[in-house]
């Protein structure tokens, strides 16, 4: 015969319900984690304008050839927070009064930053940066009426000034 066990206690005074439930109840907290800094974040990666900023790669490609024509190099040095900049180039070039430093962080655009650069004279420029840098940064000069550009890429930890050359047009 048969007997039917009786505990003492009910199901939820006993230990082991409730380790059994602690694993999909631990997974079902870390998914709704997980979904709220999905929705709540921005990446930075992703641009809401790809078309447009497609559209633009030949505009800026035609910005360095034309960096490339003037012969223009610049050598960039940073002290704390300040920077500064010199520009020269192989020919006769009306230097402008101020130019736009740009310094994009190649994974965080909300720490990208745009360093007004204002003529001392004879090529040489200053300006000031809103925040520290650290790591690598992705540089461009560009004249304010956008008719060329200078780029490369910068550790920013390092000693030694950046040396921005345009290529050679061909």
């Amino acid at each position: 015969m048969t007997t039917l066990r009786h505990d003492e206690f009910p199901w939820y005074k006993q230990r082991w319900p409730w380790f059994l439930m602690a694993g999909p109840a631990v997974v079902i907290v870390a998914g709704a984690v997980t979904a709220w800094l999905a929705v709540s974040s921005n990446d930075g990666l992703v641009a809401d304008d790809y078309y447009k900023q497609g559209l633009a790669v030949n505009q800026r490609l035609q910005r360095d050839h034309q960096a490339g024509v003037l012969g223009l190099h610049a050598d960039v040095m940073r002290s704390g927070l300040n920077v500064r900049l010199m520009l020269a180039a192989s020919g006769e070039l009306p230097m402008p009064e101020q130019l736009t430093l740009k310094l994009a962080h190649p994974t965080r655009a909300g720490m990208d930053q745009a360093v007004p650069m204002v003529s001392e004279g004879q090529g040489l420029y200053r300006g000031e940066l809103t925040a520290a840098l650290a790591g690598k940064w992705r540089v461009s000069i560009e004249d304010p009426a956008g008719q060329w550009r200078l780029h490369g890429d910068w550790h920013a930890d390092s000693e030694q000034p950046l040396h921005l050359r345009a290529e050679a047009a061909h």
